[in-house]
């Protein structure tokens, strides 16, 4: 690599690591602030805010500000450039602007490799730890209940539960319907379901089934009954907010799983799916329009830049927030909603870059 492509990675990324450093000590010193209470009162450990909570608070922030700090970087070290009219000097020297974008994209590919490792399998184990902290220490755990819970256990085998509480594993109004090319042929309702974790099975109360022959149905009913089904307590236990404590192989085995179960509310797995990868590919796009609007001498000098820097990168953070709640509740394809904010800010590059000083 020539002398210009390695001053200018390691400008970008010396540059990037300085602002995570300075972003995340300010994030923590008001964090601690806000919690510094919530500490005393339950005497927390100094090792564990440090080891439990912050070591796994940290990840996901700069996962989160990423294309701010990106962003920052890119604005900052190529308007001190421009400002020394280096730009014009190495192009001068015979090297055209693309070549120079070179390096900025070299060093924005590891940056987006970085962020999709760190979103995809760094922050999921590191949420199950500082959750559990927060859940220990600063507020009460979680003991939901869920109603009217529908499931595909099979493919030909459903079931319904009217209301169930995850702290005691049982549930009400429970019923199981089996069939055999859309045609209904048995049916199970119960009164109570409880889950038997000696025996790994649900014990029903009350139950009745009813075998539907040609032109005959069969009844049997009893007081108690254990059964063995393809489903598990902690599947009721789940929420929408627990994808994200899975990696990203467990959530797609995860959205296979409920695809071929028929589970609800799947589509707010599959757009975190294609958001932990349409996010990441940001820093290429930020990149391209930071250097683009920095690598012009201005009059305002780099505190115009950055200012500049800053509104693109909240309106892109806040750009993605929208469109992922569009992806979820709305029609349009969850791969194109997520991508929607990557497309915009790429057409806006794309006009910078063509409007660049070259």
């Amino acid at each position: 690599m020539k002398k210009l492509d390695i001053f200018i990675i390691k400008n970008y990324l010396s540059t990037f690591v300085f602002s995570v450093v300075l972003f995340i000590s300010i994030v923590i010193v008001f964090d601690i602030s806000e919690k510094i209470d919530d500490f005393l009162d339950k005497e927390v450990p100094l090792t564990k805010i440090f080891t439990e909570y912050y070591l796994n608070f940290i990840p996901y922030f700069i996962n989160l500000l990423s294309p701010l700090i990106t962003f920052i970087a890119v604005i900052f070290f190529t308007s001190k450039m421009a400002s020394n009219t280096e730009f014009i000097a190495i192009m001068s020297g015979g090297i055209s602007y693309n070549r120079i974008l070179v390096p900025y994209f070299i060093s924005s590919a590891i940056l987006c490799l970085f962020t999709y490792y760190l979103s995809g399998y760094v922050i999921p184990p590191a949420n199950k730890v500082r959750i559990e902290f927060e859940n220990k220490y600063m507020k009460a755990p979680r003991h939901g209940q869920s109603l009217r819970n529908h499931k595909r256990i099979e493919s030909d085998t459903y079931v319904y539960i009217a209301h169930y509480n995850a702290q005691t594993n049982t549930g009400n109004n429970f019923s199981i319907e089996r069939f055999d090319e859309h045609k209904l042929i048995s049916k199970t309702i119960a009164k109570t379901i409880k889950w038997d974790s000696t025996n790994q099975a649900w014990s029903m109360t009350n139950w009745l089934t009813r075998d539907l022959k040609e032109d005959f149905e069969i009844i049997t009913q009893g007081k108690k009954k254990d059964t063995i089904i393809n489903l598990h307590p902690k599947e009721f236990k789940r929420r929408i907010t627990d994808m994200a404590f899975m990696t990203n192989t467990e959530l797609a085995e995860f959205i296979e799983l409920e695809k071929e179960r028929g589970g609800d509310r799947i589509e707010f797995y599959i757009v975190e799916q294609y958001k932990r990868g349409a996010f990441p590919f940001s820093t290429m796009i930020l990149t391209l329009i930071g250097v683009s609007l920095a690598s012009r001498k201005s009059r305002g000098g780099i505190g115009l830049h950055i200012g500049i820097g800053l509104g693109i990168s909240f309106i892109y953070i806040l750009l993605m927030q929208i469109s992922t709640t569009f992806a979820t509740y709305s029609n349009v394809t969850p791969l194109l909603a997520v991508w929607i904010p990557n497309i915009i800010f790429l057409s806006v590059g794309i006009a910078l870059y063509s409007r660049a000083q070259k």
